[in-house]
Order: structure tokens, then sequence, then C-alpha cells
């Protein structure tokens, strides 16, 4: 078994399963806890530890990483009554993986380090793939001395590890701000690919020849490959509500700073009034779908 500390891991979702995995293939002993008792389940039979309230696993462990949905679930699980900050009895080291704001992770930090614990904002972006094989890009603001200390259990889930700043907040700008570009690339494709179907050019044809132009990128092979081509929209997703909830806060960070973002504003309104009617779950490049929706629908009223 591998030196090092003990780690718990709250959060066994899409993207925090197979980051836990990862941690436990490297040799680290984990506890970890989720809602979802069959997830949990499914951890233990890989030889995680489970079973688990906040407090119990807390007295295990010196390190917590936390992979959660929403901003509301992770303060809740950090700053709640019987959550992480209050429930803590000894000195740990604190590294939220998922995407909230800004504030909230300047939020957190301020009340662990009045209970003598250390905080990392520490987003990760890659998707589930990514997830799966320990490739993510992980982005992490909050003290350098606490980041150099946990390097080696950030290189067990991902391959581009960056400290961004002091600031824990810091880190979740960055990955929203890749996000933010990501949703925008997301939607080019959605609508490249769609006038090219209107206009009865071979799809396989349009990627060819995008993909080694200057509408290039990697969410154009992400979701041609993976997703359009196949007819296929739940595999590895990461889906359009999350693209949604990104798109959002990085608005939110920019209109606290005065900012414009007219492009990001825009597809917000777009998939706010389309997301809901039937392709919330599915993989965000389900984008494509959606226009097809509407044409169908504009073919039946004719």
């Amino acid at each position: 078994m591998a030196n090092g500390k003990k780690i718990g891991f709250i959060g066994l979702g899409n993207m925090g399963f197979p980051m836990a995995k990862n941690l436990l293939g490297h040799g680290y002993t984990i506890f970890a806890l989720d809602i979802n008792k069959e997830s949990e389940k499914r951890f233990a039979e890989l030889g995680g530890h489970v079973g688990m309230t906040t407090t119990s696993l807390l007295e295990e462990v010196d390190l917590v990483f936390t992979s959660l949905p929403t901003p509301a679930i992770a303060e809740s699980v950090y700053l709640g009554e019987d959550g992480i900050v209050h429930k803590s009895t000894k000195p740990l080291v604190l590294v939220d993986l998922s995407t909230i704001s800004p504030e909230l992770n300047r939020k957190i930090e301020q009340e662990a380090l009045k209970l003598g614990l250390e905080y990392l904002g520490a987003p990760v972006s890659g998707s589930v793939s990514g997830a799966e094989n320990a490739t993510l890009s992980i982005m992490v603001g909050g003290e350098k001395d606490t980041f150099e200390s946990i390097m080696p259990y950030l290189e067990a889930i991902g391959s581009n590890v960056f400290h961004v700043g002091n600031d824990p907040g810091v880190g979740t700008i960055v990955k929203l701000i890749n996000n933010m570009m990501a949703g925008i690339h997301n939607q080019a494709v959605a609508e490249a690919l769609s006038l090219a179907r209107l206009a009865g050019v071979d799809q396989d044809i349009v990627y060819d020849i995008i993909n080694v132009s200057s509408g290039a990128s990697t969410i154009l092979t992400r979701n041609y490959k993976t997703y359009i081509s196949q007819d296929e929209y739940t595999k590895g997703a990461f889906t359009t509500s999350l693209l949604l909830k990104d798109l959002k806060l990085a608005k939110h960070v920019s209109d606290s700073l005065d900012g414009e973002l007219p492009i990001a504003s825009q597809l917000i309104e777009y998939y706010e009034a389309e997301v809901e009617k039937g392709h919330a779950h599915d993989d965000m490049s389900s984008s494509y779908l959606m226009i097809q929706d509407k044409l169908n629908k504009q073919k039946q009223n004719v």
C-alpha cells in the first residue's frame, strides 16, 4: 500500500467515482461517502471503505476530497450544521473538486481557517472520460504550501495540475472561463452540423475539412466523434444542465466585475428556454438535437 495520508472522498457521482477509484488504484486508503448507497456498494467492491457518517469519516482521515453537483450542495456539505467544517475535530486538508462560485470557495476557506483547517478550491476539467483515465486538468486556488503538500494525490487523478494563485476562488474562475468557451464551441458545432445536414452535405466530410481548418476545436472532435455521429448522447456525459449551470456561474462572475459576455448571455437564454424540453440530462452535444427537434416541429406544422 502506498505511503501517505488516509483520504476521505465525499461524492461518488459521475466524476467523483472514477477519481476516487484512481486514488484507490495508487494504493491509497480511501474512506468514501455518498448519498447514493449503491455507489458506495460499488466502491466497497473495489476495496474502498464505506458505510460512514461525515463525523466518523472525518475521524479516520487526514485529507478530504469532495466532488459535488451544485454550489448549494457544496455549501451544505461544508458549512451545514453537520458539515465537514463544523464536524472536524483535528487539522485536515480540505479540497473541493466541484465547480462552485468563487465567493463560496472563499467563504469555505474563511470558515475552515477559523478552525485550523486548510482548504483548496480545485475544480477539474476533462469530463467523465478524463476522470476515468486520470487525464483531468485541475485548477487549484489556495495556499501554495498546502497545494504542494497534496500534489501526489492530485497527480493520481489528473495529468495537468496547475496552482493558479492563493485565492481559493481563482481556480474556479479559470474553470468557468474554460467551460464558457466550451459552451460556445458546443453550440457552434451544433449549428454548423445542422447547417451541413440541411444543405445535404456529408457530415463526415464537413468534420474532416473543419478538423484541419480554422474552425477546428477539441469540442468538435469530442462532440462529433463520440456523440453526434454515433447518435448516442449519454455515454460519459457532461450534461446540458451542468453546462447551463457553469455558463450562469461565469456570467455571475462577469456581472460582479461589471463585465460583458454578449454571446454567453444569449446562450444562457437559449438553453434556459430549450434544455428542459427533453435534453437536460443528455450530454451537452445534444444541443444538436435541440436544433433538430425545432426543425422537425416546424416541418410538422407546415
